[in-house]
């Protein structure tokens, strides 16, 4: 045996002698081994030091014990993963605790800021029987650096993005997106700041309040809070996408989430926005809207999705609706190179209801039929095509959009 096994060896064992046989097999018919290579699957972890996973040689408690360790290392994680990361801690508990020394020095190493980000080049072509078509051309840069203050559980985040359109005179915008602290505070997750707004399942906001909002809850029920100022100064560079309305107003709001099993999600929730100015971009009654909505995504067949939600401005007289229904086909993952996804559906966006919409095959003020795909070409490169075929609702004729997009993340 080599030296360096042999002392690799004898360090594991002083470390892990505690632990009940930590170096006996884990059965090959153990859950932990689907656990696992989901986690990888999904980008959390690496395997092997060669990066890769030998399934068919079985691994030891101790070796389960360090992959484990190193998921619980990680702090994005989606709400699935974080689940099957406790599931897998729980199991190996007493391996973990006799991990624990090197694991917080490790963690003492690391770097205390987090950066990642995304390189886009988009396309979009848009036209209109009735009114100005638009073609443009756009790069944009997003940088999201992540700073962990102490071992408190809290972060502080931006979003600083940078954006260049070849045919404008100027070289380009640099705005910051987002800056906001979040961590755990009475039981629930606190965020405050240029905070996300994540309503609607992105109909009526793909934004930032300026302001706090509270998460509690569980994995199957959970309530969002949001209370802030939505403000034209938050996006005043997005002015160039006419789908934008820069209006401003104090945002209240509550959402509902419920996940009562792995294929179905509900929403619902009640916004108010008081305190409109008066640029008329979205007409109401008085000075506020108060707006309901609901949605679903109910994965009825293995990879087939209906997705849709409905929203209502109570406070407008007219184009006070919009909603969308699709069916998504399987999903173009970034580390998995060589997956699709494709999608098909209908869209209808009154102007009164519709703000900073997430959507990009369709605009405000338009209605009709949409169909997409997605690619993964290599890890973290993706690409979109979207088409959209309908009507702008005001004017009541024809328009139409194709839009397209090459994404690298990092």
């Amino acid at each position: 045996m080599a030296i360096p096994v042999i002392l690799t060896t004898a360090a594991t064992t002083s470390i892990a002698f505690a632990a009940a046989n930590p170096f006996s097999d884990v059965p090959s018919d153990s859950w932990a081994y689907d656990a696992v290579s989901q986690l990888a699957k999904d980008g959390v972890i690496d395997g092997y030091p060669d990066n890769t996973y030998r399934g068919q040689h079985n691994m030891t408690r101790f070796e389960m014990a360090q992959i484990v360790a190193k998921a619980m290392a990680r702090t994005d994680l989606d709400k699935a993963d974080k689940a099957t990361v406790d599931k897998l801690a729980a199991e190996f508990s007493e391996e973990l605790s006799n991990l624990g020394v090197r694991v917080s020095d490790l963690e003492k190493k690391s770097d205390n800021i987090k950066w990642s980000g995304k390189l886009k080049y988009k396309y979009k072509q848009q036209n209109h029987d009735v009114g100005k078509d638009k073609r443009s051309n756009k790069i944009e840069l997003r940088t999201e650096p992540k700073a962990y203050i102490g071992d408190s559980g809290w972060t502080a985040n931006a979003r600083i993005k940078y954006v260049f359109q070849p045919e404008e005179a100027s070289n380009g915008d640099v705005s910051i997106e987002r800056a906001y602290v979040q961590g755990p505070l009475f039981g629930t997750t606190v965020t405050a700041g240029l905070t996300p707004l994540e309503v609607t399942q992105g109909v009526l906001f793909d934004d930032t309040i300026s302001g706090i909002t509270s998460e509690f809850g569980s994995d199957i029920f959970n309530t969002k809070i949001y209370l802030g100022r939505y403000s034209e100064v938050d996006h005043a560079d997005k002015k160039d996408d006419q789908s934008n309305k820069d209006i401003t107003a104090d945002y209240y709001g509550v959402q509902f989430d419920y996940t009562p099993t792995d294929k179905l999600a509900l929403n619902a929730g009640y916004i108010n926005l008081n305190g409109l100015d008066d640029n008329k971009l979205i007409t109401v009654k008085g000075n506020e809207a108060n707006i309901w909505y609901a949605g679903t995504d109910y994965e009825f067949m293995d990879n087939l999705h209906f997705v849709g939600e409905f929203v209502q401005n109570t406070d407008a007289e007219k184009y006070k609706n919009a909603y969308f229904m699709e069916l998504r086909y399987k999903e173009a993952k970034a580390n998995d190179p060589g997956s699709w996804g494709m999608y098909a559906g209908y869209r209808s966006f009154g102007d009164n209801v519709t703000i900073e919409t997430a959507f990009d095959d369709v605009d405000t003020n338009q209605k009709g039929l949409v169909v997409g795909a997605a690619y993964t070409f290599a890890n973290n490169i993706t690409g979109e095509l979207q088409y959209f075929n309908g009507k702008d609702i005001s004017t009541d004729t024809d328009a139409d959009t194709i839009y397209s997009k090459l994404e690298f993340k990092f």
